[in-house]
């Protein structure tokens, strides 16, 4: 659950993730901090503040973006014309393309993750993924795990159940494909064939045939045009580039960059802008990965046995307290202040719990990446 708080000394307003704590540390929600970490300061990129605890809950700190996110737009606007998605598109392409440089895959690249943020002078708002939550490092392992969100999955991710590895940039660079086409079309490229083109995500009467048949469509890669979705030679070359069934032949966020349709109307000093941010310093002020591990090590609560085994003594020392004459009363304010203490230092323990979405449109495992 995300909610809109304002910073008392800055008076900025930023967006709070709350996780409940739990009796297990999750690793994936330390990949997801310490990933997102690597990525901060850049335009295209939500920023990670900071991470701290409450009695309940695991606190993330992050920009506010005020202006929704890209699935609403498309949903209030309809098809975007090839200008607009262009706008859009693009910046996508440069915080994808940092993310992979720094080592970061994110694996659920979609509409909803992508957030807007208002800047005077531009007619457009300007684009910054959020949610890490799925991003494994590139320097580990190849991804294993079906991660994500269906209607963006890579054919390779849709079989992944089976444990074939896959390269998750490539992955990104399909999701980026779907996106651009949900732009355009004001449909998901793999969804049931419909005469007029809805809103990506519109609730069908089944959800699960529909997943499954969606599915069957992307490792097929059967997908096509909208007869009356007419765009210029110049997109339809890209999006042929990028919905591509096999990933060696698929576009990198490298070579997207170097694509005619990609490239009109870009903004001037975008193409060099990951090359300046990845020889510049690292950014000051941000959270150091042994804070951020040592904040989610505090957070593991006691399992919940022994918080009941406790306060059953609590319980029954304070009722033979009451027993107590009143000549007794100093050794029974002891007792209860002692008492108070175990619980507050229980209180400070916590852990973390990564939600993962059960909905039809998401899918996820624990075991693996």
């Amino acid at each position: 659950m995300v909610h809109l708080f304002k910073d008392k000394k800055t008076g900025e307003l930023v967006a709070i993730k709350l996780l409940e704590r739990t009796e297990r540390r999750n690793t994936y929600l330390e990949g997801e901090l310490l990933n997102h970490r690597l990525l901060n300061y850049h335009p295209h990129v939500v920023q990670f503040r900071e991470v701290f605890l409450t009695s309940e809950h695991i606190c993330i700190v992050m920009e506010y973006a005020s202006a929704g996110c890209l699935f609403d737009y498309v949903t209030r606007h309809g098809r975007l014309r090839e200008t607009e998605a262009r706008w859009f598109f693009q910046q996508l392409v440069l915080a994808l393309d940092y993310c992979h440089r720094c080592g970061v895959v994110n694996r659920d690249v979609k509409l909803e993750n992508t957030l807007l943020h208002p800047t005077p002078g531009l007619a457009l708002p300007l684009v910054k993924i959020c949610d890490f939550g799925y991003s494994k490092s590139a320097f580990e392992s190849l991804p294993k795990t079906r991660v994500g969100t269906v209607p963006y999955m890579a054919p390779e991710v849709v079989t992944a159940a089976e444990g074939a590895p896959y390269d998750g940039a490539a992955a990104d660079a399909w999701s980026c494909g779907v996106m651009l086409y949900a732009m355009l079309f004001g449909a998901y490229p793999f969804d049931e064939p419909r005469g007029a083109a809805a809103v990506p995500g519109a609730p069908q009467q089944d959800p699960g045939s529909r997943e499954r048949a969606m599915l069957k469509r992307i490792v097929r890669v059967e997908w096509s045009v909208p007869p009356a979705g007419a765009v210029s030679d110049a997109c339809r070359d890209l999006l042929c580039r990028l919905l591509v069934g096999d990933p060696r032949l698929r576009l990198s966020m490298a070579q997207i960059q170097q694509h005619p349709w990609f490239l009109a109307n870009l903004p001037a000093g975008a193409a060099s802008m990951n090359d300046k941010f990845l020889a510049g310093p690292d950014p000051e002020g941000v959270q150091s990965e042994d804070d951020i591990r040592s904040v989610l090590d505090a957070a593991v609560l006691q399992p919940a046995i022994n918080r009941q085994w406790i306060a059953s003594i609590t319980t029954t020392t304070n009722n033979n307290n009451n027993k107590n004459n009143n000549n007794n009363s100093n050794n029974s304010n002891t007792i209860n202040n002692n008492n108070n203490n175990n619980n507050s230092n229980i209180d400070a323990r916590h852990t973390d719990r990564r939600v993962r979405s059960s909905t039809s449109s998401s899918t996820g495992q624990q075991q693996g990446r």
